[in-house]
């Protein structure tokens, strides 16, 4: 299934996504008209916290009255939510070795541009990409990010008022199910609930001054609205492979690049293991894959402007689309 929130008469509802994406049929009120109200259904994370059964039922009532009209709303002209608007937990990957290799270079090309350095940006423009760091092969790197900023798809991006560089990233990601420790990486699937998509909007930056600092992004991630997950929920039983997608960046509708989620260093299973040594997963947290390779303008030196449209597109999820928009503009 594709699960959905939106908003519909003023209220948040879940869906599910029907009719080759472009219609919403409101489980509450098909669980209303079918004389069970069922709490699962009253948000995404109620419909997770309810586990199997809950998306048993979800499935029931979208074969039972999938086909009445009045349950059912069009997606064009409809608010859609993030498909998870507050996540319990957001950890975000550096699994793309492509990816890792290329970013430290853009970091200091950026450096050099805002220096007027051309000697040192011809000097690293001329030297060889660096090899992979050997600390990516021997555990999953990721840090956690701000929960509370998460926007979804068709929303307009604000951008930082301190940051001139505005950049997107490709990346796929896991929202998760059933909480638990010490999880084994054989067992971890039970743990994947469903796939999104994520735009990592980054203030490029901000986030080069601060990572000399050697602690992590801070504020060249953390601002209003620039987590955006979306579309919407793909459950596992529809994605089949999920390290065979291939995977898209659009600005203003031309293309900017192309991927494959094939080569991640560690899988999603893999890191829930990592993840839950000793510490316990909840339901309802969103674990990002890191950037594809070549998947933002950091790697290619190609940055965001006001008012571009940027498209994310992953194969058997969906289009996820933002507009950025300086504020001062």
């Amino acid at each position: 299934m594709k699960l959905a929130t939106c908003r519909l008469n003023g209220r948040e509802r879940v869906a599910v996504v029907h009719g080759g994406d472009k219609s919403l049929f409101d489980l509450a009120a098909a669980s209303s008209q079918s004389g069970n109200d069922n709490p699962a259904f009253d948000s995404m994370l109620a419909l997770i916290d309810g586990g199997d059964a809950a998306l048993d039922q979800a499935r029931e009532l979208f074969q039972r009255y999938g086909s009445d009209a009045d349950l059912s709303t069009a997606v064009a002209g409809t608010e859609i939510l993030a498909p998870v608007p507050e996540p319990r937990q957001m950890r975000d990957g550096m699994s793309f070795p492509l990816h890792i290799r290329q970013s430290p270079r853009g970091q200091l090309k950026l450096k050099a541009r805002a220096e007027g350095n051309a000697a040192e940006l011809a000097r690293l423009e001329a030297e060889p990409l660096p090899e992979l760091p050997d600390i990516y092969r021997r555990q999953p790197i990721y840090y956690i990010t701000n929960r509370f900023s998460v926007k979804g798809t068709n929303t307009t991006v604000k951008w930082p008022r301190y940051s001139k560089v505005m950049d997107y990233e490709l990346e796929f990601g896991i929202i998760t199910k059933g909480k638990g420790a010490n999880i084994s990486a054989a067992k971890a699937r039970d743990h994947i609930f469903g796939y999104t998509i994520f735009n990592d909007f980054s203030a490029r930056d901000a986030q080069r001054i601060e990572m000399e600092g050697r602690l992590g992004p801070a504020k060249g991630k953390s601002f209003d609205g620039g987590n955006v997950l979306g579309p919407w929920i793909v459950t596992p039983d529809e994605i089949g492979d999920p390290y065979k997608l291939n995977m898209e960046v659009r600005v203003n509708g031309k293309v900017r690049s192309k991927g494959v989620s094939d080569g991640m260093l560690f899988s999603f299973e893999e890191i829930i293991a990592h993840v839950t040594q000793d510490e316990t997963l909840m339901p309802g947290e969103f674990i990002g894959s890191g950037t594809v390779g070549n998947g933002c303008g950091l790697e290619l030196g190609w940055y965001l402007e006001h008012g571009d449209s940027i498209e994310l597109e992953v194969e058997k999820i969906g289009v996820l689309r933002n507009r950025v928009e300086r504020q001062d503009a």
